[in-house]
């Protein structure tokens, strides 16, 4: 067995006829399709939660006095 799970969705008729004709288009199954697309919203939905953190740290380190860093930093090698 493959260890994946069989599920049902509903889908609009003018989604499910858009899933059809792209299926035949590219010689790929409805549910290949439909599995690669979940795959790439859950990725770009993790992407906005590393942003969204990423973003959060950037407005925290804003918020410190820029020259801190730059007592200690080599800047020689950056010439």
């Amino acid at each position: 067995m493959s260890g994946s799970i069989t599920t049902s969705i509903r889908l609009d008729p003018e989604l499910r006829r858009a899933l059809e004709a792209r299926a035949k288009k590219e010689n790929r199954g409805k549910n290949w399709i439909i599995s690669r697309a979940l795959e790439s919203y859950l990725k770009l939905d993790g992407w906005s939660e590393l942003a969204a953190e990423a973003d959060r740290q950037s407005r925290i380190a804003a918020e410190q006095a820029t020259d801190d860093w730059t007592d200690d930093a080599d800047l020689e090698q950056w010439k």
